[in-house]
């Protein structure tokens, strides 16, 4: 192992750090991480990797994670030591390696051996009763079809006390438990998961909690509240990207419970979506979802019933009925599920899909609310209103700002001050608010020796000279030593989207961890 880092790759990395995302962006990555590897600079090949898995996931492309998430287990199995003085990295690595096993949930594309075998390295580096270990173990079986297993792991997952930083987002935990009952045929166990997921903690709630009650409420007679739940839900997840996974419940929900025009209304309005979907499974479950109401629409005669489906690819824009309609999905659902089925080696998912288009409607329809009703949340104090969309501009204020740390799931304390700071790689970052300003301060790990300010000075010249962000700059504390620090101050007296907001937070991480990497890079 050579332990001076090359200064070129450290360079073409924060170069790449700095290009719009995309597929060069991430060939590059791949590029570097490869040539660390082959030069014995295991450092910059982590950062390489840490950067392309992020990448890839802000591209919707998880399954594209499990190959650098293994190399970057591969690496530290050389350099076990790699990480021991960067706790913080080593939970985001295993944070992204329970992404990369999530991954296999969601398309045929990622091997099963893959997902396993990265799942067995994290139980042998938390545990078997760790709860992030616990639920990828449930999950994973009863992906297969292996209930009882699926089981005996939700025992160990369900006793847990929603503090693995590893687990995933604890405020979603109860709506992924309760899907898991519903789908065991469990509506009251479902139901009494789900309680906790109400809890104002977590930015998707109370919507994904909602939607996990649908068809639970459904089946035990409570369809007025079902109903509630469907159109408060849907109002926020019709937009939302993210959401597109859980539209195949709300589709069921209005074929389930006899809104078929309800039901054809929203079928049409998010059909385009289905060309572009989150991953195969979100595909295969809205697919089998739409073909149930279309099947259920043609047998109350509304088959003839035309619905736009955009043009993709090959396939022209047309005006298809409701019957030809049920009959395309239904055939995508069938097709996915067996591409599954191929990889698993069982026949679960095309029994699953097979069993939601033998449905029958559970229950005689009942009025559906007003959206209208939902403008003023009753269970909730007009003078304290929620947070904003994710494209509603707000004043900043510390919610905003927090909310967009904690989405990313990466640790950061309060300081007396109110700044948020974290680490990340060789950078330590502050975020505050100094009025309608963001600022953010950048502080490279590394320090130099007072005597080699002229190469400070140039280093940071050259730097503002070439990159746009941060704004670099040489601090003497007086302790014989000199600190690189950079800052970062945007104007935003106009309000901020929270979904905007995230997107500056993630540009100030990851040009400042560029800019550290820099530093770090100088010569010793």
């Amino acid at each position: 192992m050579t332990t001076a880092r090359d200064r070129g790759l450290a360079a073409a990395l924060a170069d790449a750090r700095d290009r719009p995302d995309g597929a060069e962006r991430c060939a590059e990555l791949e590029r570097i991480a490869a040539r660390a590897d082959a030069t014995g600079d295991p450092r910059t090949a982590l950062s390489a990797r840490f950067a392309l898995v992020e990448a890839y996931l802000h591209l919707g492309e998880r399954w594209r994670t499990v190959e650098p998430v293994r190399r970057m287990r591969a690496t530290l199995a050389r350099h076990p030591g790699l990480l021991d003085a960067r706790p913080d990295e080593a939970t985001r690595l295993r944070r992204h390696q329970r992404q990369a096993v999530e991954a296999l949930f969601g398309t045929p594309r990622v091997g099963l051996d893959q997902a396993r075998s990265l799942l067995d390295t994290l139980a042998a580096e938390v545990g078997e009763d760790a709860e992030a270990v616990a639920e990828l173990r449930c999950r994973l079986a009863d992906h297969l079809g292996d209930e009882p297993a699926a089981r005996r792991a939700y025992a160990r997952w369900s006793a847990g006390d929603g503090a693995d930083p590893v687990a995933g987002c604890p405020g979603c935990a109860p709506a992924r438990r309760a899907e898991l009952l519903a789908g065991w045929g469990e509506p009251d166990a479902a139901l009494a998961a789900l309680g906790p997921a109400f809890a104002p903690d977590c930015t998707d709630q109370p919507e994904r909690g909602l939607v996990a009650g649908l068809l639970p409420w459904l089946r035990t007679g409570a369809q007025v509240r079902a109903g509630r739940a469907h159109v408060r839900s849907y109002r926020r997840h019709r937009r939302e990207r993210a959401a597109f996974p859980l539209l195949a419940t709300h589709l069921r929900f209005c074929a389930l419970g006899g809104h078929l025009h309800r039901g054809l209304e929203v079928l049409a309005e998010q059909l385009p979506r289905l060309d572009r979907p989150a991953d195969d499974l979100s595909a295969m479950e809205f697919a089998a979802a739409g073909a149930l109401l279309c099947g259920l629409a043609a047998e109350a005669g509304l088959g003839g019933r035309r619905i736009h489906r955009p043009g993709h690819g090959s396939r022209p824009a047309a005006e298809v009925d409701v019957a030809t309609l049920g009959g395309q999905l239904q055939a995508l659902a069938t097709a996915l599920a067996g591409s599954f089925d191929a990889r698993n080696g069982t026949g679960h998912q095309s029994g699953r899909i097979a069993s939601w288009l033998a449905e029958r409607p559970l229950a005689a329809p009942v009025p559906l609310p007003a959206e209208s009703e939902f403008d003023e949340d009753p269970e909730t104090d007009p003078a304290e209103p929620g947070p904003p969309g994710p494209e509603e501009p707000a004043p900043l204020d510390a919610a905003l700002l927090t909310g967009a740390l904690d989405a990313r799931g990466e640790p950061y304390t309060v300081e007396p001050d109110g700044a948020l700071a974290g680490r990340w790689g060789e950078a330590t970052i502050q975020f505050r608010r100094l009025g309608d300003v963001l600022h953010a301060r950048v502080v490279a790990a590394r320090r130099l020796p007072a005597d080699r300010r002229a190469e400070a000075y140039a280093f940071c010249n050259a730097w503002n000279h070439d990159r746009l962000l941060p704004a670099a700059y040489v601090h003497e504390p007086g302790d014989g030593t000199l600190v690189l620090a950079a800052g970062v101050s945007t104007d935003l007296s106009c309000g901020v989207a929270p979904a905007q907001l995230a997107v500056l937070v993630a540009a100030t991480i990851r040009t400042g961890a560029a800019y550290a990497d820099a530093v770090a890079a100088l010569r010793p």
